[in-house]
């Protein structure tokens, strides 16, 4: 009989962890989260991807993280403990890797470390890249 409570409480206790860790549902919930030393710099970047998408340009949650999207997901934004990152897609980090040499780069993603200024004008030019290679895909 004592299995069964052990396995029961275990159910529970791993039902409310999954509860309190869900993914956000809204880019507000997302932003809530996002611990404060991260959350002006994330902010920044929101404003900065937000002045160069086109007008009808939504947000929206995509893969736990928000997202600026035109029919298709233009890029992606994300905090995270020490960085703030951008998923631009490989594409556009591929055609600025000399201008990202002094940042950690992955395939489709770009960091930028909580312990510098956010290059905001970089960022405007990565996510202006990104939008005209959506409207290419259009023609």
């Amino acid at each position: 009989m004592k299995k069964s409570t052990k396995k029961k409480s275990a159910k529970r206790a791993s039902a409310v962890r999954a509860t309190a860790k869900a993914a956000p549902k809204t880019v507000s919930q997302y932003l809530a989260r996002v611990p404060a030393p991260a959350r002006g710099p994330l902010r920044k970047i929101r404003d900065a991807i937000r002045s160069v998408v086109p007008p009808d340009a939504t947000e929206t949650i995509s893969y736990g993280i928000p997202a600026f999207k035109q029919k298709r997901v233009l890029v992606w934004y994300a905090a995270f403990s020490d960085h703030c990152s951008l998923f631009p897609t490989a594409a556009v980090v591929a055609e600025f890797k000399d201008e990202l040499k002094g940042y950690s780069t992955s395939k489709g993603t770009i960091h930028f470390p909580l312990s510098k200024p956010m290059p905001l004008a970089l960022i405007k030019r990565l996510v202006k890249t990104r939008v005209k290679q959506e409207e290419g895909k259009k023609r």
